[in-house]
């Protein structure tokens, strides 16, 4: 397949929703969906954190993930946010034939 997931943690639903439009403006992704709350545990300088966080969603062909890369670490509140790209298996061919009209093959 050459779609993938974009996973991407967030300090809040505001800095979700505003990375998802930028990367939606550029047509970088399809679509996002956003989980407003997740409850976070950590380790980051030698101290376990527990932290309120959201999570972006994304749906983007899998070459287009260094430059969604680029987009979110340059407006990402975090000096070190987790972006990680997880293969998609399979689509149902309605959903995949709307994937290629909005970001994959060019008409």
């Amino acid at each position: 397949m050459d779609y993938g997931l974009l996973y991407v943690v967030c300090r809040n639903r505001k800095e979700s929703s505003k990375i998802a439009a930028q990367l939606l403006s550029k047509r970088i992704i399809a679509c996002a969906n956003i989980v407003p709350s997740i409850d976070s545990v950590f380790r980051w300088k030698g101290k376990i954190r527990r932290q309120k966080e959201s999570l972006l969603l994304c749906k983007i062909r899998k070459k287009d993930f260094s430059k969604a890369a680029k987009e979110i670490e340059a407006c990402h509140s975090y000096s070190i946010p987790c972006i990680a790209l997880l293969d998609i298996d399979g689509l149902n061919n309605a959903y995949g034939g709307w994937l290629a009209s909005e970001i994959g093959k060019k008409k």
